[in-house]
Formats: structure tokens, C-alpha cells, sequence
């Protein structure tokens, strides 16, 4: 069974690499393409934070269209420094006042643990400074990420912070309650 929406034929050119692909549908993407003339605040003044997982079409998901949305992802949807450093540029410079958090079923950082970190420690002699954020339940996750943006001093629009799993099997979103 196939990982991805394009087959092997579509994905890859027929030489070069992925990235060659990528720039060459950049090439006919800009061929048409016009200036919307947006401004980067976005339309409905709402940050989405969501894990990166390939699965997700966040647009699609959410019936969002181009400059709707400031979009924030990385592994496992995790609040992390850095996710609090852009959602802070995204309200205090750029509007938005409300934040939505998504992670999914099937998550990758379920089946990792922080040995992750001393397994490549072991390989490459220097231990990530960063954590690996992995979880065992995805549902507190969410609300650790809630709890983490509710709480932020840098944030200054913490009260419409709302938490959801997408279902990668039915495309649903279930909102998570912020008190169990």
C-alpha cells in the first residue's frame, strides 16, 4: 500500500531528484501565477498549530483559503519555544487572537520516547538540545499544548485556545476538553 496521494511515477522526476521535482512545479506554478495582493495578516486572525504529518491538508481540513490562517507545524503539533516564538510574532505583529491546536491518531511521536535523544547522542557524539516531545496519549498532549499557550507571558490573546485530534481514517476532528 502506497504512503502517498501521487504514485511512485508522479512523484519522482523521471531525472533528478524530489527537489528538482519541486522546483520545476514551482516553475508552472509561478508561469500563472498572479499577486493577490494580500497583506500576511491573516483574514481570520487565527493561528493553526499542527503536527507535520503528510497526512494532514490543513486547508482542505478546515475549508481555509490562501491568507486565511498563519500555519505552524512541526512533529506532533507540540507547543514548544519555538511554536510560542511564532505565535507571539503572529499576535503582537500580525493580528491574530485565536489559536488552534490539532494533533492526529497514528502520531509518529507516540511510538518514540526521549531515548531517541541518547540514540543519537550515540551516533553523531553531540546530544540534541532540543526534546523529542513524545507522548503516550495523545489527548493530554493536546492539553499540555493548551495549557502551554494559555500560560505563555508573551502571548497576549489566550482566551479562544482550542484543541482538537484529526482522525487520519475519517478526515473528523474531535475536540479535546482543556479540563479532561
Amino acid at each position: 500500500m502506497s504512503t502517498s496521494a501521487h504514485s511512485p511515477a508522479d512523484t519522482l522526476p523521471t531525472a533528478g531528484t524530489v527537489t528538482d521535482r519541486l522546483v520545476e512545479a514551482n516553475g508552472k506554478y509561478a508561469a500563472r501565477f498572479t499577486d493577490p495582493g494580500m497583506d500576511a495578516r491573516p483574514v481570520l486572525q487565527v493561528a493553526v498549530v499542527a503536527c507535520m504529518d503528510a497526512r494532514l491538508d490543513l486547508h482542505a481540513a478546515l475549508g481555509l483559503e490562501l491568507g486565511d490562517c498563519h500555519t505552524i507545524r512541526n512533529a506532533g503539533g507540540v507547543v514548544t519555544d519555538d511554536v510560542i516564538r511564532s505565535l507571539t510574532i503572529s499576535q503582537r505583529a500580525l493580528g491574530t487572537r485565536s489559536v488552534v491546536l490539532i494533533h492526529h491518531t497514528g502520531c509518529g511521536l507516540e511510538s518514540l520516547t526521549e531515548e531517541f535523544r541518547h540514540e543519537l547522542e550515540m551516533e553523531v557524539g553531540q546530544r540534541p538540545a532540543w526534546a523529542v516531545e513524545a507522548f503516550r496519549d495523545v489527548d493530554q498532549d493536546v492539553r499540555q499544548s493548551m495549557q502551554r499557550v494559555r500560560t505563555s507571558p508573551f502571548l497576549v490573546h489566550t482566551d479562544d485556545v482550542r484543541g482538537f485530534v484529526f482522525d487520519v481514517t475519517t478526515g473528523l476532528l474531535r475536540e479535546i476538553d482543556p479540563a479532561g
